[in-house]
C-alpha cells in the first residue's frame, strides 16, 4: 500500500477514536465511530485476496447494523427525553439499546458471531489493530453511559467469557483462536463495568500488553495455524521459549501479568455478593486456560522433522522490528508484583 494511503487511513483511525473520546453529544460520538469503521476497512481489502474481502464485507456490515442501531437509539433518547448529552441518558430503553449496539461494535457474545470470521480473513498486523485499537471507542462510551440495567451486563459478561472459551477449544485456526480468547476478556471486563469502571480499564491495558505480543510472536514466525508453530523453535529459539509463558499471561496464571485483573475483578465481584458469577468465571477461565495450554505444546513439546531447511532458518537476520516485542512481553511477564500499586491507583 502506497505510505502516503496508508498515513491518511492510520491518521483517520486515530481521529475517529479522539472524536469519540472527546464528545460529549451522541453525533459527534457516532460520526467518530463511523469513522473509525471507515479508515480500517481499506487496511482489511488491501491484500483483494476473496477470504479478506469477505472479512472486510462482514466487518463492513456489522459495523454499519451497530452504527444504525446507535444512531436510533440516541434518537429515541433525544425523542423521549429531550437529551443528546451522552452522560445524561436516564430512559431503560435507549440505554439498553445503547449497550446491544456497541456490544455487537466491539463483538461481546451473544453478538459475537462476526469476531472470529473477520479476524480469520485479515493478515496479523490488521488482526492486531482490529483486537486493540477498534476496542477503545466503544468502551470509551459503555464507560460514559453506565448502564443502569445491571443484569443485562452480567449477562452479556457471563456469556462471553463462556463463548470465549468453548469457542476456542477445537480451533486450529491462531487468528480465530485469538479471537475468541478477545470475546473472554472482553467478558471479564463487561462483568466488572458497573462496579469498578478503572480495573475495566486496567483490565483493558492488560489485555491489550498481552494480546499484542502474542500477536507479534505469531507474526516473527508467520504462523496462522498450530501446525506452523511447530518449526518455531528452529526461527527463534528464545522466543519460542518464552512464548508459553505469554500465552499463559493471557490465560491468567498466578506469577505471570495476567492473574492481576482476573484476580482483583474476582475479588470486585466477591465484593458485591457476587460470588456465583465469580465462580462461574472463573471456571469459564479454565476453557480458555486449556487451548492456550494447547498452542504452548504445539509451541515447544512438538518438533517438525529435522530436515536441513527447518534447522537453518534461526542462523538468519531478522528482517522485522522487535522492540515493541521485547517491551510488551516483558511487560506480560513481570507486571504482577506492581499489583499493590495499582490496587492503591484504583481506589483513589
Amino acid at each position: 500500500m502506497n505510505p502516503y494511503i496508508l498515513a491518511a487511513l492510520l491518521f483517520g483511525l486515530g481521529l475517529g477514536t479522539t472524536i469519540t473520546f472527546a464528545s460529549s453529544h451522541w453525533l459527534l460520538a457516532w460520526m467518530g465511530l463511523e469513522m473509525n469503521t471507515l479508515a480500517i476497512i481499506p487496511l482489511m481489502a488491501q491484500h483483494h485476496h476473496p477470504r479478506a474481502v469477505e472479512a472486510t464485507t462482514k466487518y463492513f456490515l456489522t459495523q454499519a447494523t451497530a452504527a444504525a442501531m446507535l444512531l436510533f437509539a440516541s434518537t429515541t433518547n433525544a425523542w423521549l427525553t429531550g437529551q443528546w448529552d451522552i452522560q445524561q441518558m436516564s430512559h431503560p430503553l435507549p440505554i439498553t439499546l445503547i449497550t446491544l449496539a456497541l456490544a455487537l461494535k466491539i463483538g461481546l457474545a451473544p453478538v459475537h458471531s462476526w469476531l472470529p470470521e473477520v479476524l480469520q480473513g485479515l493478515d496479523l498486523t490488521t488482526g492486531l489493530i482490529l483486537s486493540t485499537w477498534q476496542k477503545l471507542a466503544p468502551f470509551a462510551l459503555l464507560l460514559q453511559i453506565q448502564p443502569a440495567n445491571s443484569t443485562i451486563l452480567i449477562a452479556f459478561g457471563l456469556a462471553s467469557t463462556l463463548v470465549g472459551g468453548w469457542g476456542g477449544l477445537n480451533q486450529t485456526q491462531l487468528r480465530k483462536i485469538l479471537a475468541y480468547s478477545s470475546i473472554a476478556h472482553l467478558g471479564w471486563m463487561i462483568l466488572v463495568l458497573q462496579f469498578s469502571p478503572s480495573l475495566t480499564l486496567l483490565t483493558l491495558l492488560t489485555y491489550f500488553i498481552m494480546t499484542i505480543s502474542t500477536f507479534l510472536v505469531f507474526k516473527l514466525g508467520k504462523s496462522t495455524n498450530i501446525n506452523m508453530l511447530a518449526t518455531s523453535w528452529a526461527k527463534a529459539p528464545a522466543l519460542t521459549a518464552l512464548a508459553p509463558l505469554v500465552l499463559l499471561s493471557l490465560g491468567g496464571l498466578p506469577p505471570l501479568t495476567g492473574f492481576m485483573p482476573k484476580w482483583l475483578i474476582l475479588q470486585e465481584l466477591a465484593k458485591q455478593d457476587l460470588a456465583l458469577t465469580a465462580t462461574l468465571a472463573a471456571m469459564t477461565a479454565l476453557l480458555s486456560l486449556y487451548f492456550y495450554l494447547r498452542i504452548s505444546y504445539a509451541m515447544t513439546l512438538t518438533m517438525s522433522p529435522n530436515t536441513l531447511t527447518g534447522t537453518t532458518p534461526w542462523r538468519l537476520q531478522h528482517s522485522q522490528f522487535t522492540l515493541p516485542l521485547a517491551m510488551t512481553a516483558t511487560a506480560t511477564l513481570l507486571l504482577l508484583p506492581l499489583t499493590p500499586a495499582v490496587v492503591a491507583l484504583l481506589t483513589l
